[in-house]
């Protein structure tokens, strides 16, 4: 007997895990259209809700670890240690940030280095 698919099983007894947020290699695309995710050509609301929430936590979560990223990667740049460390200012200006943005996001990159890096 095999284990039943993920979509059949009841919504409360699915594991909890991230939507792929890839299409399936090989999966035909539509020629002339746009496609997010299939979401446009399912019927089923139900269906359509689970999916589209599914979808927006994962990219909440990916949008979170991007910005733990980021952050890491102000606190290094810089760094008053590094020979040729960024200023706030250029920071702000490579990032697209303010300059006070780019300061707190280095402090908090910085907290994040301490504590052994993003969650």
């Amino acid at each position: 007997m095999t284990e039943p698919q993920p979509a059949q099983r009841p919504r409360a007894e699915r594991p909890k895990r991230p939507a792929p947020l890839l299409f399936e290699p090989g999966a035909p695309l539509d020629e002339g259209g746009d496609r997010f995710f299939d979401l446009e050509s399912m019927e089923d609301p139900r269906e359509l809700l689970s999916r589209a929430t599914e979808l927006a936590v994962a990219f909440r979560t990916a949008a979170e670890r991007a910005t733990d990223f980021q952050a890491i990667a102000a606190a290094q740049l810089t760094d008053p240690r590094r020979f040729d460390r960024l200023t706030y200012a250029v920071l702000a200006e490579q990032a697209g940030w303010t300059e006070d943005y780019a300061k707190r996001m280095a402090e908090y990159g910085e907290g994040l280095l301490k504590g052994g890096g993003p969650a």
